[in-house]
């Protein structure tokens, strides 16, 4: 190889061959020196190789280096780190077949012929090694990745398949990678590899930071994981494999934490196993995995849309509808209300559809429908007829419709003010039955003042029905405060730590860009009561809580072990939750509601608090928006 800079030290060095004029020169010394470096036993190894990972970072697109043969460069350090040990411990070189695995992955995320050309180059059975575990998680983790890529494109599809160890390494990875992060990383501060620290935080962060990015790469572990299977998920043949029952009833679980909140985790990966006709068989069986989509389906979860595809494919199948239908009417009749969410359109309108022919096709045969899930059916069927009588009613009986449902829902306030709860519930129903279905924000407001009245009777699932359904027509979806805060607060009362998290945090950003006066001027940015519920809910919600709860908690030299090792730092979510808007228990988005004065509307809420199990701050019931 040319010296190319009298200043430099090393007679081939690569940073000086990048930097050659003559292309001609430059081409032939880049790969002689992929062919030659594999070889060599030089110190300093490692820093071409980091510079050739951030060139692919940068530039995954460019082909100059494939074609000069880096992936089977790559590849052979990655066997070389694997089978000779003393090389991978001498210098800096244990950090070599991660850069490998990484640059391997980089050029291959986005390009189908330079995924062809690493298949060629042999790059799969080393990754293979690294995904085995015969380095530790860091490698695993950019194996998986860059395995998932390769298994994307259907040129390279079937030569990763052919390996059969992937898709069972990979299934046993989503399950055990927080379990493995946690316990060989996590949990022992002064035992961690200092390699690791160093790739974790390019060394610049302490412990705090090492912490944050190991709960990162942990959820991109697994993320990444449950990718590489869902490649294997859309062929028939290896559904088999992944549809067993332990695996399937993690999934759910499977979410990616507020680290990696751009991943659809298990979620995608059961969607995509719902849309296989043989999958559906699987998924109807396990009434928790249809309790948990029923969940996500009602959640202000960026993938609402693929629970709600899941629920409605079980029900358009024969085989499965009978099996799912009374447990996934509740859910989708919630949502009957939304009409777009996020590019599916007139999404209420598909699930009324699914809906209205279950209930023609089950009939009264041995597969039939229990009465209750029929009568909820005929009530969404008759509000859909009721929303096209009123098409054609003259306005002024509208307007007598929408006075005469204010007049009833004004006596549910009255009634919700004398502490009569049970009664001003009653009332919002009759109010909903007068209110005219067009007078969206009407019944927004009816139904989260009927989910508040719940909450306080201690019901929670029905508050979240009710919660869920004012989210529904909102405009824009999902995103009406008080309905979000209080069904934070019915799925707290239920246990369901991550959907509660969801609601509060958005609650707090929607509460963020109010534009009522009175609560931009307030210091106090975050309300106290909703930080307090996002602290506990991230606790509870916190990715490694299994794992600590099985192997202890988290272990720095002279201490006993904390099981929680994030409860002191808030900064995650607190970076996400600033507002301009203070609270100090009272309704935030400027809905009026009926108190005469603040010591009147203070009194109640202490006597309101007396009857609450929990430590959260009563939303009040609301006047028109």
């Amino acid at each position: 190889m040319d010296k190319v800079s009298s200043d430099c030290p090393y007679p081939g060095c690569f940073f000086c061959v990048m930097k050659e004029g003559n292309p001609s020169k430059r081409r032939a010394s880049i790969l002689k020196f992929f062919r030659e470096l594999p070889s060599q036993d030089d110190d300093g190894q490692v820093l071409p190789i980091s510079g050739l990972w951030n060139t692919a970072m940068a530039h995954p697109n460019d082909p100059e280096f494939i074609e000069l043969g880096i992936f089977e460069c790559m590849a052979a350090l990655i066997w070389k780190g694997l089978k000779n040990r003393r090389w991978l411990s001498h210098d800096q070189n244990i950090y070599i077949p991660y850069y490998a695995a990484h640059i391997i992955g980089s050029y291959t995320m986005n390009m189908e012929e330079f995924a062809e050309s690493a298949v060629h180059a042999g790059v799969i059975p080393p990754l293979v090694e690294l995904l085995r575990g015969r380095l530790t998680w860091v490698e695993q983790r950019v194996a998986v990745r860059a395995l998932g890529h390769l298994a994307t494109y259907a040129s390279t599809f079937l030569t990763v398949a052919s390996h059969g160890e992937i898709l069972e390494l990979s299934i046993q990875l989503a399950m055990s990678s927080l379990e493995i992060v946690y316990s060989h990383f996590y949990q022992y501060v002064d035992r961690r590899l200092s390699y690791h620290c160093d790739l974790l935080t390019r060394g610049m962060g302490g412990v705090e930071m090492e912490s944050r990015k190991a709960e990162e790469w942990a959820s991109q572990l697994q993320c990444w994981s449950l990718q590489l299977i869902n490649c294997f998920a859309f062929k028939p043949e290896f559904l088999p494999s992944i549809c067993k029952t332990e695996f399937l009833i993690k999934l759910p679980g499977m979410w990616g934490g507020l680290v990696n909140e751009n991943s659809p985790a298990g979620i995608g990966l059961l969607r995509t196993i719902c849309h296989q006709k043989l999958g559906r068989g699987p998924i109807a069986s396990c009434p928790s995995i249809i309790e948990a989509l029923c969940n996500i389906a009602r959640s202000s979860d960026d993938w609402q849309y693929m629970a709600i595809d899941c629920l409605l494919w079980l029900l358009q199948d024969p085989n499965t509808c009978h099996k799912v239908i009374d447990k996934v009417v509740p859910a989708l009749v919630d949502l009957a209300e939304i009409t777009t969410l996020g590019d599916h359109k007139k999404l209420g309108d598909s699930i009324v559809s699914v809906l209205q022919d279950c209930i023609q096709s089950l009939g009264s045969g041995r597969n039939s429908i229990s009465g209750r899930t029929s009568e909820q059916i005929e009530d969404l069927l008759n509000s859909k007829q009721r929303l096209k009588w009123e098409k054609n009613m003259p306005k002024e009986d509208l307007h007598i419709k929408q006075a005469a449902a204010l007049v009833v829902k004004l006596e549910g306030n009255s009634l919700f003010s004398s502490g009569n709860i049970s009664g001003a519930a009653s009332k919002y129903s009759e109010a909903l039955s007068l209110c005219p279905m067009r007078s969206k924000k009407e019944r927004v407001v009816l139904y989260s003042n009927r989910a508040q009245c719940h909450l306080l009777l201690q019901q929670p699932l029905a508050a979240i029905s009710d919660a869920t359904r004012a989210l529904c027509l909102h405009k824009p979806v999902n995103r009406h405060a008080k309905s979000l805060w209080r069904r934070a607060q019915a799925y707290d009362m239920l246990g369901f730590a991550k959907e509660s998290l969801l609601d509060a945090i958005l609650f707090i950003n929607e509460c963020s860009q109010s534009n009522d006066p009175d609560l931009s001027q307030r210091q106090n940015k975050v309300p106290d009561y909703a930080e307090r519920l996002v602290k506990k809910q991230m606790r509870a919600a916190w990715l490694f809580r299994e794992a600590a709860i099985k192997h202890g908690g988290v272990h720095s030299q002279g201490d006993g072990g904390d099981l929680y090792g994030p409860d002191t730092d808030d900064s995650e979510w607190e970076t996400a939750s600033e507002s301009d808007i203070g609270n100090d228990g009272r309704d935030e988005m400027g809905e009026e509601d009926d108190w005469n004065n603040d010591d009147d509307r203070k009194d109640y809420e202490k006597s309101l608090m007396k009857d609450m199990k929990h430590g959260y701050n009563v939303q009040l019931v609301e006047e028109e928006p």
